[in-house]
């Protein structure tokens, strides 16, 4: 296993780390095969990996309940004494926060369930423009310091799938540890994107990254033309993926949902030549064919700059454009569907155009955007 620094912590952590949120099951999300997913563990942490993330929500039965993750995560550590051996990350579940109070009954809350005294990284989980000043009046920050002072905590970040703009202002609020962001070939240029990526790695804070293969659809839902350009190199669609993550010296530790041995196998084996600046030049070539030939099969060419905003009906247009973009250049837009209504406010839809046409009288691109806002409607039955 190769090991990097997570940012400026000085924590060599394992460049493939163990996401917890997609663990084999029983037939229900919310019921763990605890012996599948022990037999998982055993190997990864036996071949080297040592960071292990979760959250409060992950294998629960909505995200207004505590899922089974931290509690399986826990029980698996004690009773194999490996808390001091591995590096364990979970997150506080911000939209569940009322008052202040919630966020020291939270924490502690999954200190019992982790059965630990300490829990390595803690992150805000999914933060964004539209709740990150409230939590602000919560007083996330001061408790933040306070978990660290009293040594609930060791290290402090945050999740998002926010924008580059708003992840810049988070950055500056706070003297943050770490940050875990989307990022994979086709999302260089989609929320945080490359720009933020470089910002982070600048500031010295620790990148974690989320969604290496897009919820899968980078793996298992490749387009012919894309099969096209491979062919000839001896490398999986994930193999691609990965590689051109830990080609990225900006990057400390890719997550990964395994939830079975063959996945696990597959991800070691790429991990073993996970260095920095590794990609041959006829690689990198191969890897800017492929994304702009993704980029080819995009439905609008919009630039996000802004002018049609903001829209008298409240549509978030800029953001609802670019989802019917990625859903254009992938064969499953479920992952796409499924940010589409986690990240827009239900005012922010598609479906709310009254057609008054003001946006496209400023679009500086001529954009028919009543017409396309029609496709993204179809597109994520809004």
């Amino acid at each position: 296993m190769l090991y990097r620094e997570l940012g400026s912590t000085g924590e060599k952590v394992s460049i493939l780390g163990f996401g917890c949120m997609r663990l084999p099951t029983r037939g229900q999300y919310d019921k763990i095969d605890e012996n599948k997913a022990s037999e998982l563990f055993d190997y990864a942490l036996e071949k080297g990996v040592n960071y292990l993330d979760t959250a409060y929500p992950y294998h629960g039965i909505s995200n207004s309940e505590g899922g089974n993750s931290e509690i399986f995560l826990g029980k698996y550590l004690y009773e194999r004494d490996l808390h001091s051996q591995v590096h364990l990350a979970t997150k506080l579940p911000t939209w569940l926060l009322k008052e202040s109070e919630d966020m020291d009954r939270y924490l502690d809350e999954q200190l019992k369930r982790l059965r630990t005294d300490q829990i390595d990284f803690y992150l805000l989980h999914s933060v964004k423009e539209k709740n990150w000043f409230y939590l602000e009046d919560l007083g996330i920050l001061e408790f933040l310091d306070r978990a660290v002072s009293d040594g609930r905590i060791k290290y402090t970040g945050f999740s998002t799938h926010d924008e580059t703009v708003f992840f810049k202002e988070l950055m500056e609020s706070y003297q943050w540890d770490v940050c875990q962001l989307q990022y994979n070939y086709l999302d260089e240029q989609i929320q945080v994107g490359r720009e933020g990526l470089e910002y982070a790695a600048e500031k010295g804070i620790g990148t974690v990254i989320m969604e290496p293969l897009k919820g899968g659809v980078l793996a298992n839902h490749v387009p012919r033309e894309v099969e096209k350009i491979w062919e000839g190199f001896s490398r999986t669609p994930a193999e691609w993926a990965f590689r051109y993550l830990w080609n990225l010296p900006e990057v400390n530790v890719v997550l990964s949902g395994m939830n079975t041995m063959a996945q696990l196998l597959e991800n070691l084996k790429i991990a073993e030549e996970g260095f920095p600046d590794s990609l041959s030049d006829i690689e990198k070539e191969a890897m800017d064919r492929v994304k702009q030939t993704y980029k080819e099969k995009i439905r609008v060419e919009c630039s996000s700059c802004g002018y049609c905003m903001p829209c008298p009906s409240g549509i978030n247009i800029p953001h609802c454009l670019s989802y019917l973009n990625q859903a254009a250049m992938l064969k499953d837009i479920t992952n796409v569907q499924s940010q589409y209504y986690f990240m827009l406010k239900d005012t922010e839809h598609a479906s709310n155009c009254l057609e008054c046409g003001l946006c496209e009288e400023m679009c500086s691109q001529k954009i028919p955007i009543r017409e396309r806002l029609k496709e993204v409607k179809k597109t994520f039955g809004d």
